[in-house]
């Protein structure tokens, strides 16, 4: 049916498949075996009978050790029934490796393996849990074996043999365990594990299984883990291109410019001149990584427009940023988003919208920071206010800046907002380890 639940759907695809020439020939070998016995131990044997019977059973047997024996036929069934499973574990893993994927993954897996139990694991947590012992291990349970903890910090594949080299206790059914490291660009992200009864259970066809499952595992990641970079990529780059070229930032500052010419003509040419220049930067920034000082320079060059439009009474920007900060390469669009959000946002009916820009190095990390005045925002939208499906506005570009930097610091990187209605907004970008990046040479900067 097409409704039929997806874990019904994956759990018949576990089943063995009946039929096969093998199946079929075994049963004929079965069936003709019962006729040859039932005919020898009948008082009125029939010759004709035993004959036949015989015949078929002899056939039967020869034609299913031969399937079976025959080193083409069994590579074959290997390589189909690996094919099907790797496609069955990528449809599950489109959306990388999470607690859903991981518990469809690991009951794939069981049936093709002896072990009495599958278990897939994070850094921190169980992903998914399949066989024996499962309502004692369910997913977001923290991982509680020394043997898992090892393995994800030196990323060797372990053969444990006794419960205690798993850190389990001893009344426990599981007395064996083979633990794979599931790593992505090196760097371990999580485990794969199969639980056996008995040691002697671990063949060396056990381990190459777990090895070459791990290895499919980690594959599957890192290509699922690509594919939302690549999404990511084009996604950002059409959001940062969006969020800078509006129409009505564009048509507001040509008709200040237009004003100034009758009023201000020196202020108007200069304006028109960064006007230029600020376009220019902004196609030209669409590279990879760029200077902290540039980025900051281009949200200044952004801001003048905005003091020509509002006035020096009703807008005013503060910068205080460290030598060292501005030294670092980041990518581009980072702080300018976040200076425009206030300005369209946060921007009070009266009174003068006062920003301050800082960046500061606290040990190894560097922290970011655009305050505002402002008008402030409710706790509810600054819970939702980095949701994945915003789609407008404030959304896009906070969700942008928080999707970049993390994606270009790695794990620990973070956005940090907090807000009061009628007291102003604090956005902090806190860039893990962000002072050990390498400066940038001079060839690099220009």
């Amino acid at each position: 049916m097409a409704n039929e639940p997806e874990s019904e759907k994956t759990r018949q695809s576990t089943l063995p498949r009946f039929f096969t020439l093998e199946m079929l020939m075994f049963t004929f070998a079965v069936l003709s075996g019962f006729a040859l016995v039932w005919s020898i131990v009948m008082p009125n044997k029939n010759i004709g009978v035993m004959v036949v019977a015989g015949i078929v059973f002899t056939f039967s047997l020869v034609v299913v050790i031969r399937l079976l024996m025959d080193p083409d036929n069994v590579r074959a069934r290997q390589s189909d029934a690996m094919l099907k499973l790797a496609s069955q574990t990528l449809a599950c893993m489109k959306e990388g490796l999470n607690r859903s994927s991981a518990q469809k993954v690991c009951h794939l897996l069981l049936p093709s393996t002896a072990a009495i139990a599958v278990a897939i694991t994070d850094k921190d947590q169980i992903l998914g849990y399949a066989g024996v012992e499962e309502d004692r291990n369910p997913a977001g349970s923290e991982i509680r074996t020394h043997a898992t903890h090892a393995t994800l910090q030196d990323g060797k594949m372990r053969i444990l043999l006794s419960t205690e080299d798993i850190g389990f206790p001893t009344e426990t059914t599981i007395k064996a365990a083979i633990i794979v490291p599931l790593a992505i660009g090196g760097h371990v992200e999580g485990t794969l594990k199969f639980y056996y009864r008995r040691s002697r259970n671990i063949s060396e066809t056990q381990k190459s299984i777990a090895e070459g499952f791990g290895k499919l595992l980690s594959t599957q990641m890192a290509a699922a883990a690509l594919e939302q970079q690549t999404k990511l990529a084009t996604s950002m780059e059409l959001k940062a291109l969006q969020s800078q070229i509006n129409p009505h930032f564009l048509f507001n500052t040509i008709n200040t410019i237009a004003s100034l010419i009758r009023t201000n003509p020196e202020k108007a040419r200069i304006l028109l001149r960064e006007f230029a220049v600020f376009y220019r930067r902004t196609l030209e920034d669409s590279a990879e990584l760029i200077l902290f000082a540039r980025e900051l320079e281009q949200t200044l060059r952004y801001f003048s427009f905005e003091v020509a439009r509002f006035g020096e009474d009703r807008v005013s920007i503060d910068v205080d940023v460290e030598p060292e900060v501005e030294d670092m390469m980041v990518p581009p669009f980072l702080i300018q988003p976040l200076v425009e959000n206030a300005v369209r946002h946060a921007m009070p009916s009266e009174g003068m919208l006062e920003i301050e820009v800082s960046g500061v190095r606290e040990g190894d990390d560097v922290y970011v920071r655009v305050k505002d005045n402002g008008v402030g925002m409710t706790e509810e939208a600054r819970q939702n206010i980095l949701h994945p499906h915003s789609s407008k506005g404030l959304g896009i570009a906070v969700k942008n800046v928080n999707d970049r930097i993390r994606g270009y610091f790695g794990p620990g990187t973070r956005m940090e907002i907090e807000s009061e209605l009628g007291e102003g907004t604090v956005v902090t970008l806190v860039l893990k380890n962000g002072a050990l990046r390498d400066f940038p040479t001079i060839e690099e900067t220009q």
